[in-house]
C-alpha cells in the first residue's frame, strides 16, 4: 500500500509545472506563547491551505532544536483543501522561545520558515504556611 502512495505522490510531482503547482499559505506564521510558567501547556497548530492547483506534498517539517517537535499532515493537500503542521515546545526550559520551523514541499512559493516565540518563567517556590502553637505545641490558624 505504502509504494501505492509513493508512486502517486511521484506522478503527482512530475505532472506538475509551474502555473499548475501546488502554493501553500499559512494562516500565520509566527506563534507567540507570551509568558508561561515551566511545565505549561506550550503547542500551537500552524494550519494551512493549499492555494495551488495540484496536490501539495510535505516532505519534510524540522525544528531549530531538540526542544521543539513538530508533526504534520503526511498525506497529500489537495487543492482548497487544509493541513495542519502542531508544534510542541518542552516547557520545562526556563527563559526566552526564538524558535524557527522550516516547512519544505512541492509548493511553488518553496520552504516556508515558521516561527514560535515567548518566555518561559520560573514555577514560583512553594511556601509553607506560617502556624501559630498553643501552650500544649498544637498548631492553630489565626
Amino acid at each position: 500500500m505504502k509504494i501505492l502512495h509513493f508512486i502517486f505522490a511521484f506522478l503527482l510531482v512530475s505532472i506538475v509545472n509551474g502555473q499548475d503547482a501546488p502554493l501553500i499559505k499559512f494562516d500565520k506564521l509566527v506563534h507567540d506563547f507570551g509568558e508561561l510558567i515551566a511545565g505549561d501547556k506550550a503547542e500551537t497548530n500552524f494550519v494551512f491551505t493549499n492555494k495551488g492547483k495540484a496536490p501539495l506534498i510535505l516532505s519534510n517539517v524540522r525544528s531549530s532544536c531538540g526542544c521543539t517537535v513538530p508533526t504534520w499532515t503526511r498525506d497529500p493537500v489537495l487543492p482548497g483543501k487544509k493541513g495542519t503542521i502542531k508544534v510542541v515546545y518542552d516547557s520545562n526550559r526556563i527563559g526566552p522561545i526564538n524558535k524557527q520551523i522550516t516547512v519544505e514541499s512541492n509548493s511553488s512559493n518553496g520552504t516556508i520558515n515558521l516561527k514560535i516565540t515567548g518566555n518561559i518563567n520560573k514555577k514560583p517556590d512553594e511556601i509553607m504556611p506560617f502556624q501559630n502553637y498553643d501552650k500544649d505545641s498544637s498548631p492553630f490558624v489565626q
